[in-house]
């Protein structure tokens, strides 16, 4: 394998994910498994591992900045990646005994799932008008750190997060001053939430956010942006254990999911510029319609009918 099909291609695929995150919010498993397994041309096993591989550095700078930002709520984080971790090298175990069709069967239902929300999320946006400019970045942080922190989060949870509930929780408002206490009972919560999203990931090769998110903020009650953040912290701890059983068994490609990690920190940086040039709500429909496809030819693909 020569270096331009090893790293090259690879890397451009990063940097079209990170465009991609960066402007709609959307990255990890739900994009990675389908292209390492259709454009790759891996296996069903080596798509999840590589893409489990791929999401722990955006998912470890993503976190790193809503730590700064007090963004998220480390304990919880912290609970849930511990919980997580327990589970993910079972979640690879199953995914390494199951039949190859079953695996990607998992993929599709989780993708379509992503697909769904993210039309749904685009049908109710108001179309664009003309001359109305996109928001940027919250005021005193930098774009880059912004885009970066946009690509960790798209890779944690999948665009599969809820809309902010139009009553945010009274455990803490996203203030940034001071990082909420939780109780032992809420942090309970958190790791038991921590072990399903860490089956899921090993089994499937996402983040886990699709789980976490919706899960912390009607069982815990944090709000919107700490449950995104803190869901960072807690994929960049239970992707660990995961990838290093599947690192073992020789089922990762280290060179293709490191240069589409490299790649995809200036896409999101591209992404986060560029949505303020192209409606938001039209690159919805026509990528959530693209997941879908996506998903139905990953099942057709392993019954054998393409």
């Amino acid at each position: 394998m020569d270096i331009f099909t090893s790293l090259v291609i690879p890397a451009l695929v990063g940097i079209g994910i990170g465009i991609l995150s960066g402007m709609l919010g959307i990255g990890g498993g739900t994009v990675l498994v389908p292209i390492f397994r259709l454009a790759f041309g891996m296996s069903p096993i080596m798509s999840t591992a590589t893409s489990l591989f791929a999401i722990i550095p955006t998912s470890v700078s993503g976190a790193v900045s809503h730590i700064r930002h007090k963004t998220c709520v480390p304990s919880l984080g912290l609970a849930a990646g511990l919980g997580g971790a327990c589970t993910s090298p079972i979640g690879v175990w199953l995914a390494t005994i199951s039949p190859a069709w079953m695996v990607m069967l998992a993929a599709a239902l989780i993708i379509g799932y992503s697909a769904v929300n993210m039309l749904r999320k685009a049908w109710k946006m108001k179309p664009a008008r003309a001359g109305v400019v996109a928001p940027a970045a919250p005021a005193g942080e930098p774009p880059v750190e912004a885009a970066v922190e946009q690509a960790g989060d798209a890779a944690a949870n999948d665009d599969a997060a809820p809309e902010v509930p139009a009553g945010e929780s009274s455990v803490a408002a996203d203030t940034g001053k001071a990082f909420p206490k939780l109780t032992r009972k809420q942090l309970a919560i958190g790791a038991a939430i921590g072990l399903g999203a860490g089956l899921a990931s090993g089994y499937v090769g996402v983040g886990g956010g699709f789980i976490m998110v919706p899960l912390m903020l009607s069982l815990v009650g944090i709000s919107m942006k700490q449950a995104s953040g803190t869901s960072l912290i807690a994929v960049m701890l239970l992707a660990i254990p995961g990838t290093i059983e599947q690192g073992l068994l020789g089922n990762i490609d280290y060179m293709a999911g490191i240069a589409v990690a490299v790649g995809s920190i200036p896409g999101a940086v591209i992404g986060a510029r560029l949505v303020r040039l192209v409606p938001e709500r039209t690159l919805r429909f026509i990528f959530g319609g693209f997941l879908i496809v996506a998903a139905v030819v990953l099942v057709l693909n392993e019954v054998g009918v393409l």
